[in-house]
C-alpha cells in the first residue's frame, strides 16, 4: 500500500531505531539501502531517522510506507537481540511494542518480512505469523506475500497466489507426514490425499459435524482451484479475462488464509 508515515510514528521509530543501532553510518547505510531518497540529513541520530522519514512523505516518487518497513524489518523481526547491539531481550521487546503501538493509533499494522498494512486488511493473522516463524516455510510465505501486495493493483495474480498457497500448504503436508503425492500436483487432487489423514474428533456427534465442514472445505478449495483456472494469472488471462473487483480477490485471499492456518495447526498438532 502507499501513503504517508503519520508524525506519530516517525516519533517512535526514529528513536527506538536511533538507539538500537547508535551509529551514523549503520544508520545510513540502513536508510539508503531502503529506499529513502537523497543524502543523509544534519543532526544526531534520531533527528537523521526523523527528519529523512519526513522526506520519505515529501518525495512523490517514493513509497513512504514501503521504505518505513523495510527500515524496521530486521528490528520488527527478530526474537532475540543481537549480541553485536548488547541489548536485553525486554528491551527489544518494548522497542518493537512501542512501534506497533504508534501503527496501531493510525489504523496501521506491521507484518512479518516488513509490510506495512491497514490494520485488519492483511489475510495473514499473528497466529500464521508464528508458523512462518517457526520453521521453514519458505515457500508458502513467497506466495502469501505475492497475494497481499497485488490484491488492489492486480487482482487475477492475487487470485493466482491465493490458490498456489493452499497448493503449497497441501504439499508440505504431504511431505511432511510422508503420505503418497497424487500425479497431478493441483490443489483438488492434493486435498484428496491430505484430507483422509485429518483425525476427526472422537465424539461420534463432533465427528459428524466435523465431516460435514470438511465437505464444504473441500467444495471451497474446489472453488478457489476453478477461480484460478479462470481468471488467475497462471493460465493466461487472454485478450478480454472476466473482470474481478478487489473484494472478490480478497475473499480467495482470505479463504486460503484460513486454509493453511487450518492445516498448520493440525499439522503441528500432530507433531505434538
Amino acid at each position: 500500500m502507499s501513503g504517508n508515515i503519520p508524525n506519530s510514528v516517525i516519533g517512535a521509530v526514529a528513536s527506538v531505531i536511533a538507539s538500537h543501532y547508535y551509529s551514523h553510518s549503520k544508520l545510513e547505510t540502513l536508510f539508503m539501502e531502503s529506499g529513502a531518497p537523497g543524502y543523509a540529513p544534519e543532526g544526531n541520530c534520531e533527528r537523521k531517522c526523523g527528519e529523512w522519514l519526513k522526506r520519505c512523505n515529501d518525495d512523490p516518487d517514493v513509497d513512504a510506507l514501503e521504505v518505513l518497513g523495510r527500515i524496521i524489518q530486521n528490528y520488527m523481526d527478530q526474537e532475540l537481540p543481537s549480541s553485536f547491539f548488547d541489548e536485553s531481550p525486554s528491551r527489544v521487546e518494548e522497542g518493537q511494542e512501542r512501534i506497533k503501538a504508534a501503527l496501531a493509533q493510525n489504523q496501521l499494522s506491521y507484518r512479518l518480512n516488513g509490510y506495512i498494512t491497514q490494520a485488519g486488511s492483511t489475510p495473514i493473522s499473528k497466529t500464521l505469523e508464528d508458523y512462518l516463524k517457526s520453521g521453514n516455510f519458505s515457500s508458502i510465505e513467497k506466495e502469501f506475500e505475492r497475494a497481499v501486495e497485488h490484491i488492489q493493483t492486480d487482482p487475477h495474480a492475487s487470485v493466482t497466489a491465493a490458490c498456489s498457497i493452499i497448493e503449497a500448504a497441501l504439499k508440505f503436508y504431504i511431505e511432511r507426514f510422508n503420505l503418497v503425492a497424487p500425479n497431478k500436483l493441483n490443489v483438488m487432487p492434493l486435498w484428496a490425499v491430505v484430507q483422509p489423514h485429518l483425525s476427526l474428533n472422537a465424539d461420534d456427534t463432533l465427528a459428524a459435524d466435523q465431516h460435514k465442514v470438511l465437505k464444504g472445505i473441500s467444495s471451497i478449495i474446489d472453488g478457489v482451484g476453478a477461480f484460478r483456472s479462470h481468471i488467475g494469472s497462471a493460465h493466461g488471462r487472454g485478450s478480454s479475462p472476466p473482470s474481478i473487483v478487489v473484494a472478490e480477490a480478497r475473499l480467495v485471499v482470505n479463504v486460503a488464509h484460513t486454509m493453511v492456518v487450518f492445516i498448520m495447526e493440525v499439522l503441528h498438532a500432530k507433531k505434538a
